[in-house]
């Protein structure tokens, strides 16, 4: 099949064309959208990302223009009309674990670094500061986690907290027994707002779970609570969350993910003013990390992703169903 990937960048290149396979990838650096559908005609499939863009319009010129397969080299789905896919005989296929691993270790990484501030030291260091004033953090051993999502991801993100000594409560419309046997406590997403020190979200965005993390749910956290998002940006609203930072509410502010971030993420804007200035409030805060949708990048993930990818891809051309494909509810 030949395939136009879409939002590449140089290690899509790499890692997608280490894998071997009969199927010609051209790749593309623009965005899949309105303006860059016309693209996809002369090919059999699209691979797209996580900012890319399948609505129903997009869909149906994709199926205008021939496209058997939508293949997604992420989890997250929220970007594809799944519906309209299936009505236009498009079948959409994704990867949903490239690597739990590496998204739980990412959201660690944030927590380790926004509580004992090693950014901060680093640059301190740096200019032969030495100084300990305002580096002051706190153990993790017996506070309470809360957890949004135990999918792979989050399982794998309490099996970390748990080897910190945390108390790890949970909450998922599936409760997972392997997830109990471990020591993981499930309870209401009332109960993990209310009751954790660090709250770490590992759930897919779907019209129920968008701007789950509102003004509402901020006021039912303890003061100086810890938000970690590594999953997607629209869980949280981000105009609540720069409240709460305002009133103390949150102390320390971990995400991965913005909601607007695919005008701004995986480019080097350093040279640029950004229009946007909810992103440029949010920066503005100490005690606020980003980093730009990176949990996911790491050797191990990246192998796995594009032998996934192509994995996906060759059920489709051989006509044969694929354990990954996704379907509407």
């Amino acid at each position: 099949m030949k395939i136009a990937v879409f939002s590449t960048q140089k290690y899509d290149r790499e890692f997608l064309s280490a894998v071997p396979t009969e199927h010609k990838f051209i790749f593309f650096e623009a965005q899949l959208n309105n303006d860059t559908v016309n693209l996809t005609q002369g090919f059999d499939g699209v691979c797209i990302f996580v900012n890319d863009h399948a609505d129903s319009e997009i869909i149906t010129e994709l199926k205008n223009n021939g496209i058997k397969v939508i293949a997604l080299r992420c989890a997250g789905f929220n970007n594809v009309d799944v519906k309209a896919a299936e009505k236009a005989g498009i079948r959409v296929v994704r990867v949903p674990a490239y690597s739990p691993e590496a998204v739980a270790e990412h959201a660690v990484a944030l927590i380790m670094t926004l509580n004992r501030k090693t950014h901060k030291a680093y640059l301190r260091i740096k200019e032969n500061n030495f100084s300990l004033e305002r580096l002051t953090g706190f153990n993790i051993y017996g506070k309470t986690v809360g957890v949004v999502g135990t999918g792979k991801i989050g399982k794998a993100f309490c099996k970390i907290m748990l080897g910190f000594g945390a108390k790890v409560i949970a909450y998922d419309k599936f409760e997972d027994e392997e997830a109990k046997k471990l020591g993981i406590n499930y309870v209401t997403f009332e109960e993990v707002l209310k009751n954790s020190d660090i709250i770490s979200l590992h759930c897919p965005l779907t019209p129920e779970t968008k701007y789950m993390i509102d003004w509402e749910a901020f006021a039912n956290m303890k003061d100086g609570v810890m938000l970690i998002n590594t999953s997607r940006g629209a869980l949280i609203n981000t105009k609540d969350a720069i409240l709460a930072l305002k009133r103390g509410k949150i102390g320390y502010l971990g995400i991965d993910v913005y909601e607007q971030e695919e005008h701004l993420f995986y480019k080097d804007l350093s040279e640029n003013i950004i229009p946007d200035d909810t992103i440029a409030r949010l920066m503005s805060f100490p005690n606020v990390m980003m980093t730009s949708h990176q949990g996911f990048f790491t050797k191990e993930a990246l192998t796995e992703i594009a032998a996934t990818t192509v994995g996906n891809i060759d059920c489709v051309a051989q006509g044969k169903p694929s354990p990954n494909e996704v379907k509407s509810e």
